[in-house]
């Protein structure tokens, strides 16, 4: 892996330092920061609308964000992000709560979205982003259905024209952990511009026998050969190697444990054990990794002043393996724990094309920005599934063990499943200006997609083949309308779709049900208070979901699409430049989660519960200070999480924690050196679920990096 890092980047190596001669690094970097509200997101529509044109809560991060954070990769990205709570769950890497909702956000890569898009998302090294775009409520009308809660928009790092220039970052920290990273961008002519991206990290972990190491790399050249044309022609991989990967740590009874922490509570007795912090309950030769490579082409052509015609061409392909013993739950009568077993892979292939005409006019003396296109797609999925289970394990000195001979003896189910889907979309927005204060904005999307799924019974040798076709329809609209030029009113109504499961996973019976359906709507207000760079944006928002599955209290064995989950709740952000040196963020969640109507297997009634990695209140402060006159910037942030259930049946409660990260970066002539402390307080919490409801993934505990970043 390092031999493969060393060839990536020693071409941008070898050029950096002649971008540097003649220039004074020892001086402090002026920072431009753009207001959030005058930022545009692609995840929010196609109409080109700024943050404050949009009727909907938007949060961009962007890399200069990112680096001041000292945010290292995907899922501390999305944390970052107001009202999300993300968490490392190596059969869904990345998978966010946002609004009430688990599952049921669409992931994009470059405002590229693929079937079942969970799937693709890993925890990709932040350096490769310019930007991170996350849209709040029902986004299906851009993204397509399952954004029942929002999209989440990866936006990689572009060509710029006009100027020459990079910057590369060397950093090594606690556990083992070393980072390396390269950008650069080079005008090739007037016409043509390039980027080349190069990142490596590689970590000990600190639970035992965790290794791993990531890279990426990812080139771009944009092409504008005259002032209505342009092209971008892109490249990215990325691939990722854990060696016996942390699936979470096991709750276990009160009267067992050694150290028994109050992370957890709840009706189940059970506790996590600070004693078991550092223990690794995979087996010895246990593997998980992915190679993932997406190609795509992008073209804009302007065949008037007003109208222009854009095309997006994907190809993506990626292998992932998990060779696991992924799931562990305590056995009272035993005092161990049952630990299972699980081989899965995955040959994913997806292209997509996507085609929208633009047009910005004047309508009866009206601004009319209106967009209409279309969207073809389509999946070709293989999996190798095995399910089993290997010997129990102690809780304090587990025998790890190997993984087990792919035979019917060692694994109960043993499955290869082709899954294939075609997608075809039409969609339309408009946003009009009645008066230049006022703007009325909506959206419409058809989406058709056909799902054929076929699972082979390696054991009996039997096949069963099924499928289904979908139609679903998703629209929007809303209102914004400005007070003052810096001051905006804005509310929406949303209806999206999405499926009962995902849907290259769907099952027999789950694939003979609908859609479920949801609607939203959202108020709020959007503003910059006085000066430069105080804005604050505040709404208040309720989503309900209809046709989820649940069953006849009665006769628990009928299931049917009569339940709903509701959720109700305000969100507020602030960023406030107190000085020229001293700026501060807050932003806070509070929300109402609930199953309105939910009956599970025994017939037991959830009506009133949370679903699973809902927190009901998160708030996060960052405070930067830079004193006048000195190259120094001191970065704090503070977390804080609500805590969370994991299961519909809440017995099990993750409690709150908050943890505290501090950042001091300096400037030098060599470059930005930062010193980064992360969980200052060393809090043991559980941060993540997702498996069993008596398993919980810890977070991570105290540690320090240290980095020099150096800009040409």
């Amino acid at each position: 892996m390092k031999n493969k890092l060393t060839l990536a980047i020693s071409a941008l190596v070898a050029v950096m330092p002649a971008m540097a001669q003649n220039q004074n690094t020892a001086a402090v970097e002026e920072v431009v920061v753009t207001g959030v509200l005058e930022r545009q997101a692609e995840a929010a529509g196609r109409l080109g609308l700024t943050n404050r044109e949009t009727p909907a809560i938007v949060e961009v991060i962007t890399q200069q964000e990112l680096q001041l954070q000292g945010v290292r990769n995907a899922i501390e990205a999305m944390n970052a992000a107001p009202g999300v709570a993300s968490g490392t769950l190596p059969g869904s890497m990345g998978s966010a709560s946002m609004r009430g909702f688990h599952r049921a956000v669409n992931y994009l890569y470059d405002g590229v979205r693929m079937s079942n898009s969970d799937v693709g998302v890993r925890n990709w090294d932040s350096w490769a982003f310019e930007r991170i775009e996350v849209i709040k409520g029902p986004a299906s009308v851009t993204s397509g259905e399952g954004a029942l809660a929002g999209a989440i928009n990866f936006v990689p790092r572009r060509p710029e024209f006009g100027k020459t220039s990079g910057e590369m970052l060397a950093s090594y920290g606690s556990f083992g952990t070393s980072r390396l990273a390269a950008d650069i961008n080079i005008p090739l002519s007037e016409n043509v511009a390039s980027r080349f991206d190069a990142s490596w990290s590689d970590t000990d972990g600190w639970i035992d026998g965790t290794e791993s190491d990531t890279l990426a790399l990812s080139g771009a050249v944009t092409f504008k050969p005259t002032n209505r044309f342009s092209a971008t022609l892109r490249a990215d991989y990325f691939e990722d190697d854990y060696s016996t990967i942390y699936y979470g740590t096991p709750l276990v009874s009160r009267a067992v444990a050694r150290n028994p922490s109050d992370a957890v509570s709840g009706s189940a007795g059970l506790v996590l054990d600070e004693a078991m912090r550092d223990l690794n309950f995979n087996v010895n030769d246990g593997d998980m990794g992915s190679d993932t490579l997406w190609l795509r082409a992008q073209a804009e052509y302007k065949l008037t002043d007003t109208l222009r015609i854009v095309s997006d061409t994907s190809w993506y392909s990626s292998d992932r393996l998990w060779q696991d013993s992924d799931e562990y739950t305590f056995s009272a009568a035993t005092g161990l724990i049952n630990r299972f077993t699980s081989l899965i892979t995955h040959d994913h292939e997806y292209w997509n094309q996507r085609l929208h005409l633009a047009h910005d006019t004047t309508v009866g003396g009206m601004r009319n920005r209106f967009t209409i296109g279309t969207e073809v797609g389509g999946t070709d999925f293989f999996t190798n599934r095995r399910f089993g289970s290997a010997a129990a394990a102690n809780p304090f000195n587990p025998l790890r063990g190997s993984f087990p001979a792919d035979t019917a003896a060692n694994f109960g189910t043993r499955q290869d499943v082709n899954a294939e889907v075609e997608a075809w979309a039409l969609f339309a927005e408009d946003a009009l200006n009645l008066t230049p204060e006022w703007l009325l904005t909506a959206g419409i999307r058809f989406d058709n997609f056909e799902l054929d799924r076929s699972i082979l019974n390696v054991t009996t040798g039997t096949r069963q083949n099924y499928g289904q076709d979908y139609d679903a329809t998703s629209w929007r609209t809303g209102t914004v309308y400005s007070l003052t030029p810096r001051t905006q009113l804005f509310a929406q109504y949303t209806y999206a779709v999405t499926p009962i499961s995902g849907l290259l996973f769907m099952s027999a019976t789950n694939a003979t049900f609908d859609l479920t359906t949801g609607d939203s709507w959202e108020a709020g207000i959007k503003t910059s208070l006085t000066g430069q760079g105080v804005e604050l944006t505040a709404s208040v928002f309720d989503i309900r979901q209809d046709d989820i599955l649940t069953r006849d209290p009665t006769t628990p064995a009928v299931v049917f699409q009569g339940g709903n989950l509701q959720s109700e709740g305000v969100e507020v952000a602030i960023n406030v430049p107190v000085t020229s040196g001293l700026d501060i963020g807050l932003s806070a969640t509070a929300l109402n989660a609930e199953y309105g109507q939910l009956v599970e297997a025994g017939g037991v009634n959830r009506a009133g519960n949370l679903p699973q990695n809902v927190p009901e209140r998160l708030a996060d402060l960052v405070v930067t200070y830079s004193p006048t006159g000195l190259p120094l910037s001191v970065t704090g942030a503070a977390r804080y999480n609500g805590g969370f259930f994991t299961s519909n049946a809440n017995t099990v409660k993750v409690n709150s924690y908050t943890t505290f990260d501090v950042a001091v970066a300096w400037t030098t002539a060599l470059g930005t050196v930062t010193l980064q402390g992360r969980n200052l307080s060393d809090e043991f919490y559980a941060d993540w679920s997702g498996y069993a409801s008596g398993l919980v993934f810890v977070g991570a505990p105290r540690s320090v990096d240290l980095s020099l970043i150096r800009k040409f």
